[in-house]
């Protein structure tokens, strides 16, 4: 019994060890397949950045073709199928993620793909998109915009998919590179056949390149083992020749011909690059200048509204000053031509008095003195007497009479 308990224990914990292995076996496999992804878009982005240099990108560029398969693997990884009436799980391609993730940007060319005549399966609108994106040069921004929608990424993707993980960040930043290169596509050709799934050619990128230390050449270890079935091939006559024949130098010339062709491309890609950053900067400078300089003629038209503002608040106090003078100027014109009505005077005394008060009151106002003229002056040089004598006193009229003064 206790030998069967022993070997129950020890298989139980054997089966749960197998099956901790199988679920870090798996989550290995998962990192290394997202890590290929990532790396091989990484190599398919810069092999299409150097060709741009050099010629026209268009359908029939094997780089492009590539770079189109990768996005297309990356994108569709571990995508979720579509769930129907039934119960069943149909495939579904990556377009319907693109299609509800990328609403929110701005000029989109969703619904210019959906109402394209000659595409009509999702896995060819799909592969439309990636083109159009390509041309507007906007490919980065959507992969950026669907990435930041996690909810809608995460109803699409399920647990371990590269929009999910951190490689996510580094796929949008590689693609921002694209932006610099002119594509030209035709959205009509068999390139957007949605048929087949597209397939990776991974031998541009599985290339080997042979130390410099090396004396023989790839082709020389070829020969080697090719003939190891002669009698040359004896253990005596293993290792490189000790002299190096004419094709070996010239196959070694080759190869840094080959190398310097590669660093010329790169550096003629680099100086093209800085070429448009340099453009980009002098556009920059210029538009801040022109705002710099908006700026200063705003403000200068400012300060000068605000100075003929306050020249016409300075008018307009000085007129009411004025008009406040002349309310008063003609208020005691109006006082000193009723006291002057003979209606309302009386005799003797009485209308002495009176034009005695005017007269005084008009010479302790100096100016009253102009606007009354010579009514004014007859009233304080003249006596009452001299005024009837010579009949300079106007006679009473309605018009002179103040319904205010008019004596009881």
């Amino acid at each position: 019994m206790a030998s069967r308990s022993l070997g129950g224990l020890s298989g139980g914990r054997g089966g749960g060890g197998g099956g901790g292995g199988k679920k870090s076996l798996s989550a290995r496999n998962a990192a290394v397949e997202r890590r290929n992804l990532i790396t091989v878009c990484r190599f398919s982005v810069k092999t299409l950045i150097d060709r741009s240099c050099f010629e026209t990108i268009d359908d029939s560029s094997p780089e492009f073709n590539n770079f189109a398969a990768v996005l297309e693997q990356i994108l569709s990884h571990r995508l979720k199928g579509q769930v129907t009436w039934f119960g069943y799980e149909s495939p579904r391609s990556f377009w319907d993620y693109i299609r509800v993730a990328c609403r929110k940007v701005s000029q989109n060319c969703i619904c210019s793909i959906e109402n394209m005549e000659n595409v009509s399966s999702s896995r060819a609108k799909g592969r439309a998109w990636i083109r159009v994106a390509l041309m507007e040069k906007h490919l980065s921004e959507y992969i950026s915009t669907a990435l930041r929608d996690f909810k809608t990424t995460r109803r699409f993707y399920e647990d371990g998919a590269i929009v999910l993980g951190e490689e996510a960040n580094m796929l949008a930043g590689m693609l921002l590179g694209l932006n610099a290169i002119d594509f030209s596509f035709c959205l009509k050709g068999e390139g957007l056949d949605g048929t087949f799934p597209a397939v990776i050619d991974y031998t541009p990128y599985l290339k080997f390149e042979q130390s410099s230390d090396s004396i023989s050449s790839d082709e020389e270890e070829l020969r080697t083992f090719g003939s190891s079935d002669s009698e040359s091939s004896t253990p005596e006559n293993v290792g490189p020749p000790l002299i190096i024949d004419e094709n070996s130098w010239f196959n070694k010339c080759k190869r840094v011909r080959q190398k310097y062709q590669l660093t010329l491309e790169q550096k003629g890609y680099l100086e093209e690059l800085l070429r448009l950053r340099e453009n980009q900067l002098s556009e920059s400078v210029s538009q801040n200048k022109v705002l710099l300089q908006r700026i200063e003629d705003s403000d200068l038209a400012h300060k000068l509204e605000k100075e003929q503002l306050e020249y016409i608040i300075v008018e307009l106090q000085d007129q009411l000053k004025s008009y406040q003078s002349l309310d008063q100027l003609s208020a005691e014109v109006s006082l000193s031509q009723a006291s002057l009505d003979p209606s309302h005077s009386q005799e003797g005394d009485g209308k002495q008095d009176s034009l005695n008060f005017i007269g005084e009151g008009k010479e302790d106002t100096p100016s009253l003195l102009g606007l009354c003229g010579s009514l004014t002056s007859v009233a304080s040089y003249k006596s009452l007497t001299s005024l009837k004598s010579n009949d300079c006193l106007a006679s009473p009229t309605g018009e002179m009479t103040s319904p205010g003064l008019t004596p009881s």
